[in-house]
């Protein structure tokens, strides 16, 4: 092997090392935020638990804020692909069904799995966001994340032709919106100990009925 590929082949070895650790991290990092809050979760707990010093934790992840975005994010996708939802099979596949009852209930399920792993997570961030002001920010964006990406189904139901009549866009995108707060998932299932399959069956139901004519 020549000097050159030697080279690669140890910045390639450090690269997949360094994208381990920051996966051992991230995970480490959600359990604990799960678990025990944002506020009861140490960078050295999560230092811990993951294996590594603290300083580790910084520089390959950042602080506790960083640490929960990215942990938000990987559970939102499921996994830590740097692909964005939207451009995922399973959101393609909603888009291009022709039957709005279907494409409800293929939404219903994705978000049914999305809230799964979510839910503990936006408590967390929530809980966090009443005295950091780095975590309100984050909930803020989220939120609004959230509310921007809900017109798109809205506007595919639009052209389908099967809103209710006087229903706009906007509201639509509000009703898509408020169901699919992780909030929602974490009270029904969390607290009142629903199935997650009890939970997909009523959001299936309640965006059927609220949405389509």
């Amino acid at each position: 092997m020549s000097e050159d590929g030697k080279r690669s082949y140890r910045s390639d070895l450090r690269a997949a090392q360094a994208q381990r650790t920051r996966a051992q991290i991230v995970a480490a990092a959600a359990e604990l935020f799960a678990g025990n809050g944002y506020a009861a979760t140490t960078i050295d707990a999560i230092a811990a638990a993951a294996g590594v010093s603290r300083k580790t934790v910084f520089t390959s992840v950042g602080g506790k804020v960083e640490l929960l975005k990215l942990a938000y994010d990987q559970a939102v996708a499921g996994d830590d692909e740097p692909m964005p939802l939207r451009e995922r099979a399973v959101v393609k596949a909603l888009e291009a069904e022709p039957d709005a009852a279907r494409m409800l209930a293929g939404f219903a399920a994705m978000v049914t799995g999305i809230q799964g792993r979510t839910a503990t997570l936006h408590v967390a961030l929530a809980g966090a966001a009443e005295s950091e002001p780095e975590a309100r920010v984050l909930l803020d964006h989220l939120e609004q994340q959230r509310l921007s990406a809900m017109r798109r189904p809205a506007t595919l139901l639009r052209r389908l032709g099967a809103l209710r009549d006087g229903l706009s866009v906007s509201t639509a995108a509000d009703i898509l919106w408020l169901h699919n707060d992780p909030l929602l998932y974490h009270r029904l299932v969390h607290q009142r100990q629903w199935t997650p399959a009890q939970f997909q069956d009523w959001l299936t139901r309640a965006l059927q009925t609220q949405l389509l004519r």
